[in-house]
């Protein structure tokens, strides 16, 4: 039967259900007495702009938590927020699962909390998302981080590789959990299955960062989902490619048959969602990764069976024009990449005489057309579930034929090399020591030698190319200062304009 799905411990599912979302349409409905907040009280207090742009239906609908049988009860678990929560576990194959509100971030942020109840080392993946190095702050976690596989011709890090994850473990038989990151931003996936199996002999849980594969457990043409490969923690960004609005993610918790109630204690997990989520969560915001997870479990298949076909044109069409070409399956040929995300369109503009950076900026200024990411040797625009290709396709088409012809035309601004990626750096001491220790401020160009205090990470995609706790290289420095001369934003200065650093006082 459509739409129904074999539960984590064999109960059927309704996936074709939205218990939250239905809810606050049907308390919306009864016009209650909103002596409550939030002060725009449904709509009424609200701002006229505001209620032209996005409606009074949303605005009706932006109840606060702690309703009395929506989301608090007698009975919590047949409340609609805990039972869309169960759809979800259900749909994705976790044995439970959590909605965020605070981003996939404030999911890492929980899961450095939870883990640090183990003990105080983990291996992480080098290339880990900016947010996992402030969970390491927050937590206290000793990091022995493992450099991913680099793909040096396109200047861009893969996966963590089994052989590289076995060795380290070898080295830190005290480690808590290994962080690993799959897929990355330009579609790699890694050998979780493999991953796992090694992390499990040394009876590490495997916490898998898969922010942008919250669609791959719903199509047999994708590769397989962490948790399906057997990871114990899975974070899913759904707001990325799955659906749900901005600020939206779900953190899962897996097991196994050697561990049927897990590596990790729910209780934790959910202690330390509790910490760092906020304590007035959006009401829309939940409702709506309700629904993504229904669209997904229901027509995702179908779905993105049609999104992957419509793809393949359109990579075709890229690559007829001069100088372009897109990665795709050969990238399962570096070592450590397993399989590919075929939903990924990441743009190789090497052959164009410019780069990612000056492409995107002319299809912004000209062709009002915005791209997920960009650097000097990529650019990828971004495709997700529900995705109609065809149209958009045509315009991603003509205005990279223009910008190409433009800019490789262009005599007065010839290509501007890089700075060559940096090695990362030597980590002398814990971020969280790092951060909250005796600092002090010096000026960008002269802290070369110095401890950072505060992580530094261009945008996109996101990776720190600074830690806190990591010693400055000059050659650190220029890179940074040379992503912002190309374009980029760094995440994570307090001083935005980079023109000075926080530092340790030694």
């Amino acid at each position: 039967m459509a739409g129904w799905r074999r539960g984590y411990y064999g109960a059927r599912m309704d996936q074709t259900r939205t218990p939250y979302l239905d809810a606050l349409v049907a308390l919306a409905a009864t016009n209650p007495g909103r002596f409550h907040i939030p002060g725009h009280k449904g709509g009424a207090g609200a701002d006229p702009g505001l209620r032209e742009a996005i409606g009074d239906a949303a605005l009706r609908l932006d109840f606060p938590s702690g309703i009395e049988g929506v989301d608090v009860g007698p009975d919590p678990l047949d409340l609609p927020f805990q039972q869309s929560q169960a759809l979800a576990a259900d749909a994705w194959g976790a044995r439970r699962s959590w909605f965020l509100v605070n981003g996939a971030s404030g999911g890492n942020h929980a899961i450095c909390m939870a883990l640090a109840h183990l003990g105080e080392r983990a291996i992480v993946q080098r290339n880990v998302h900016s947010s996992v190095i402030d969970g390491l702050v927050l937590s206290g976690l000793r990091p022995t981080f493992l450099a991913p596989e680099i793909d040096d011709d396109l200047g861009v890090a893969h996966c963590l590789s089994v052989e590289a994850l076995r060795g380290a473990l070898d080295e830190q038989p005290d480690v808590v959990a290994v962080f690993a990151v799959s897929p990355t931003y330009f579609g790699a996936v890694a050998d979780i299955g493999g991953l796992a199996e090694v992390a499990h002999a040394h009876d590490v849980p495997l916490v898998v960062d898969e922010s942008w594969g919250a669609h791959l457990a719903f199509s047999d043409l994708l590769p397989a989902n962490a948790l399906a490969c057997g990871a114990d923690v899975v974070l899913n960004s759904v707001h990325k490619l799955g659906g749900s609005m901005t600020q939206s993610a779900i953190l899962h918790l897996g097991a196994d048959d050697d561990h049927p109630d897990g590596r990790i204690d729910g209780r934790i997990v959910d202690r330390s969602v509790t910490l760092v989520e906020s304590t007035s969560p959006s009401a829309l915001l939940t409702a709506s990764l309700d629904a993504a997870r229904r669209l997904n479990a229901v027509s995702g298949a179908e779905l993105l069976a049609e999104t992957i076909e419509s793809l393949r044109d359109l990579r075709r069409s890229i690559r007829e024009i001069p100088g372009l070409d897109v990665l795709g399956r050969e990238i399962t040929q570096a070592a450590s990449v397993f399989a590919w995300d075929p939903l990924r369109v990441s743009i190789d503009v090497r052959g164009t005489g410019t780069t990612g950076n000056r492409i995107a900026k002319y299809m912004r200024e000209e062709h009002d057309i915005w791209f997920e990411l960009y650097a000097e040797n990529v650019a990828a625009p971004a495709f997700a579930l529900r995705e109609p290709v065809a149209e958009p396709a045509r315009r991603l088409i003509s205005g990279l034929t223009d910008a190409v012809t433009a800019l490789r035309t262009e005599p007065d601004e010839p290509k501007a090399p890089f700075a060559p990626p940096p090695p990362w750096g030597p980590t002398v001491m814990t971020p969280r020591t790092a951060f909250l220790g005796p600092q002090e401020t010096v000026g960008f160009d002269g802290a070369e030698g110095r401890i950072a205090a505060e992580s530094l990470a261009a945008y996109p995609p996101g990776v720190p190319n600074v830690l806190p706790g990591e010693r400055l290289s000059r050659a650190t420095l220029d890179f940074i200062a040379d992503s912002l001369a190309h374009g980029g934003q760094v995440r994570g200065a307090s001083d935005r304009t980079l023109s000075t650093i926080r530092v340790v006082i030694e």
